[in-house]
């Protein structure tokens, strides 16, 4: 532990994305600002939308820092700013850190794909080739590195040769007010909201990150599985209406019981997924799938992949499949729609399974790891075989 107050600068560009960076951003800020009681806080905000919610909080900075390109306001105006506010350590929830930083740094990592083949081929050619020529600059710089995975953490131990215990898991978690939904009223009232199906199954995606969550195969699966179970598939998110084009959904038979609610409020989902009797996710690549811990902690069976940060979070709480096997998808659907035990059995399963995911559990573990780096130094050997061991175990 640190041996006095610290200012802990943190970059705050991620705060409004959509997707899994996004989320973790907010989360671990908001957990690390409701979990320390003795560091002061200095919060560098790319935008102002998101400024003035913590005021009051006498240990919490809020700084504008500008810079309309992402690499000035990493590499040049952040250094500046933390300079200028007298930061101890900077840390960054998305996983870059300025090369030329006046103070310590620790950066998020959440996942390697880059640097993987059979992975890299969801991203664009040219960003794979920029993150594969800077990342191991930052890994260098870095005085620590936060990982959202035990797999994450193994690989970039094997890619990029790291010394032990640079890199630390630190698993992420559902919001805290996800959980299992009984109430009829609130379930009705959600129901009515988005106009859910009676019986459906769940599935989240993006636009432009249909490929990586494996839409095809998802909308494959229940074209397989629509004769032999009542259900609809519910796909949520913002603009998902153009899939139907784009992956040649009909607007008869099984293609109209395809629905597209638009985007779910984080406030509503815990009862999206209550509602639902199955959550598919065979994702093709995911660090720490979000959404399935989610589906988890509200105890809603899932079908998720064999792969990468997927089995390695969902364990026996899932029925894992070959994502680019529909047929097998498309089975495992089928058995636990079809087996009520089975459901009841994955729903308890991935309940306790949940309880190895909290935010309080991240937000001390990377406290512990800025504190770290704020001291310098390398840690001892006790201190780096600490800091390998999975945080769930």
């Amino acid at each position: 532990m640190a041996t006095q107050p610290l200012r802990i600068g943190v970059m705050l560009r991620a705060l409004d994305e959509k997707g899994g960076v996004g989320v973790y951003t907010r989360n671990i800020l908001d957990e690390l600002l409701a979990l320390d009681t003795e560091h002061e806080w200095v919060l560098f905000f790319r935008t102002p939308e998101r400024m003035g919610e913590r005021e009051g909080n006498p240990r919490v900075h809020e700084h504008l820092v500008g810079g309309r390109q992402k690499p000035v306001w990493d590499q040049i105006a952040i250094p500046r700013a933390a300079g200028r506010e007298g930061v101890d350590v900077l840390f960054h929830p998305k996983f870059t850190v300025p090369l030329r930083a006046p103070c310590p740094t620790v950066m998020t990592v959440h996942g390697a794909d880059w640097f993987i083949p059979e992975h890299a081929r969801f991203y664009k050619p040219l960003d794979v080739a920029y993150i594969r020529a800077v990342m191991p600059h930052y890994f260098r710089q870095a005085t620590a590195v936060c990982s959202v995975s035990k797999i994450t953490t193994d690989n970039f131990n094997r890619i990029l040769g790291l010394e032990p215990g640079k890199v630390v898991t630190t698993y992420l978690a559902p919001a805290r007010h996800f959980g299992r939904v009984e109430d009829p009223e609130r379930l009705r009232a959600v129901r009515e909201r988005y106009d859910l199906p009676e019986r459906f199954i769940l599935t989240l995606s993006k636009v432009g990150g249909d490929t990586r969550k494996n839409a095809a195969g998802i909308f494959e699966a229940f074209r397989r599985v629509a004769e032999a179970a009542p259900h609809a598939l519910v796909v949520g998110g913002r603009g998902l209406e153009t899939f139907r084009g784009l992956h040649g959904i009909p607007d008869e038979g099984w293609g109209a019981r395809v629905h597209f609610p638009g985007w779910i409020d984080q406030a509503d989902l815990p009862a999206v997924y209550s509602l639902a009797d199955l959550y598919l996710y065979p994702s093709n690549l995911e660090a720490f799938p979000i959404p399935v811990s989610e589906a988890m902690k509200c105890g809603t069976p899932i079908v998720t992949s064999r792969e990468n940060g997927l089995e390695e979070i969902a364990g026996e709480g899932a029925l894992l499949v070959d994502p680019r096997d529909p047929d097998e998808i498309a089975g495992a659907v089928l058995e636990i729609l079809g087996d009520e035990a089975l459901r009841e059995r994955l729903g308890r399963a991935g309940l306790t399974r949940s309880e190895r995911y909290s935010w309080d559990r991240c937000a001390r573990r990377t406290l512990a790891v800025l504190e770290w780096a704020a001291r310098g130094g390398a840690p001892s050997a006790e201190e780096a075989a600490a800091r390998v061991v999975p945080e769930a175990d």
